[in-house]
């Protein structure tokens, strides 16, 4: 039955799932972020110096903002995992966890006694994802990964970048951050499995690189057909124009013509019909010619600011955006529109703005979105609450350093 709209109690449609958090940086808590946005419980495991992201700045009020970014909506448990009774601790947070992500280097957890065959001996209905660079069993499963690397070894800094210049890296960390889509749907899928009858634990085994050669999409098609790498474009497209960005009197404007009615309609709007006819640009003689006709453009679109260009291609029915920055765009009216941006109160921070969810479920009204953790936060309340912990034995874990807690 459809809970009431008005309530905003409703955590989202994996209320009630639990995750056991054993990542670090950004690939695996973008996962965890990603599932608790959906409404699952996150129990986020830290070493008694805590996420190596909380130690990043720029800090508001000593928090840095790598660590609000990618960990909201979560639960602290310091757990010093070097300690025999720190993994026995772990050990009993897998018997009563759904699901189980982490992202440390093929082989460690296995060395800490928390591998998958370990724990899913303890539960054998636990979905244990593991993200690496390469995978578990790659000849560079024990080459470090970050992000750049992994952009670098799946192609992508190939294809991005000015055609006369080097490859560039792009400026959103993709390498990590798609480990957060793939991760999250493949623990989705196996939970559904299991949740169907149909199965039960999974091992899931993630690397980087290949998630992001995943995503090359078309451009590795371009490859198997012609043989040949697709090359750099810088902001154009290689098998259409015009398309990219183009410069105006104060800024720049892109267009995307992806279809002849487009291309018809922006010649016009840019008062230049008579490129229709021209030979150099009919059909795919475009992309042959695509610098004499974006030479043609750049004259005519020079001639007016940003915002006149924008008033006119909207009225000639071809796609357009202005080029904004990330304070413009979270600024925009379309971000306020769709809760976007959103806030929370930090018991250090103070007031924290964050990127609000960007899944919508229409008609159910999702509770806020909770702030990052202090470091140890909910040590305590798991231990006691989830694991049955009474306060004498978690006094006793404290006093010998196995956990540590904010409170």
């Amino acid at each position: 039955m459809m809970q009431d709209a008005r309530k905003p109690e409703w955590r989202g449609p994996l209320a009630g799932v639990k995750v056991l958090d054993l990542s670090m940086m950004l690939a695996g808590p973008a996962v965890t972020t990603l599932l608790g946005d959906l409404g699952a419980d996150i129990w986020k495991v830290e070493p008694p110096w805590g996420d190596g992201s909380r130690h990043m700045p720029p800090y508001l009020n000593g928090e840095s903002h790598y660590f609000i970014a990618t960990n909201r909506n979560k639960k602290s448990l310091v757990v010093d995992l070097k300690r025999p009774d720190g993994v026995a601790i772990v050990r009993d947070l897998a018997r009563h966890a759904d699901a189980l992500v982490e992202n440390y280097r093929p082989g460690v957890m296995e060395s800490l006694g928390l591998g998958y065959e370990t724990l899913s001996a303890i539960n054998p209905q636990l979905i244990y994802c593991s993200i690496s660079g390469f995978g578990k069993d790659s000849p560079l499963r024990d080459k470090p990964s970050y992000d750049i690397v992994t952009q670098a070894m799946s192609g992508v800094m190939s294809v991005n970048g000015e055609p006369d210049g080097p490859p560039e890296k792009i400026g959103l960390p993709v390498g990590d951050l798609i480990g957060g889509y793939y991760g999250s749907l493949a623990v989705l899928a196996a939970l559904f499995e299991r949740q169907t009858g149909r199965g039960g634990g999974r091992l899931i085994d993630l690397s980087l690189v290949d998630m992001t050669i995943g995503m090359l999409g078309y451009l590795a098609q371009v490859y198997f057909v012609t043989g040949e790498d697709p090359g750099r474009a810088g902001s154009k497209h290689p098998s259409i124009a015009p398309y990219g960005s183009y410069p105006t009197a104060d800024g720049f404007i892109v267009v995307a013509c992806l279809t002849e009615t487009f291309w018809a309609n922006f010649a016009r709007a840019i008062g230049r019909p008579e490129l229709l006819s021209d030979e150099r640009f009919k059909g795919e003689a475009r992309i042959d010619n695509r610098h004499a006709l974006d030479a043609e453009i750049d004259a005519v679109m020079r001639t007016r600011s940003t915002a006149a260009w924008q008033a006119i291609l909207e009225a000639h029915d071809v796609p357009n955006a202005p080029i904004l920055s990330v304070g413009q765009a979270l600024e925009q009216t379309h971000a306020r529109a769709r809760a976007l941006v959103v806030e929370a109160e930090h018991p250090r921070a103070g007031r924290l703005r964050m990127v609000g969810r960007p899944i919508k479920y229409v008609g159910m009204a999702q509770s806020p979105l909770a702030p990052p953790p202090m470091l140890g936060e909910h040590t305590r309340q798991i231990l006691a609450s989830e694991l049955g912990y009474s306060e004498e034995a978690i006094a006793a874990l404290e006093r010998q350093g196995t956990i540590s807690s904010s409170n």
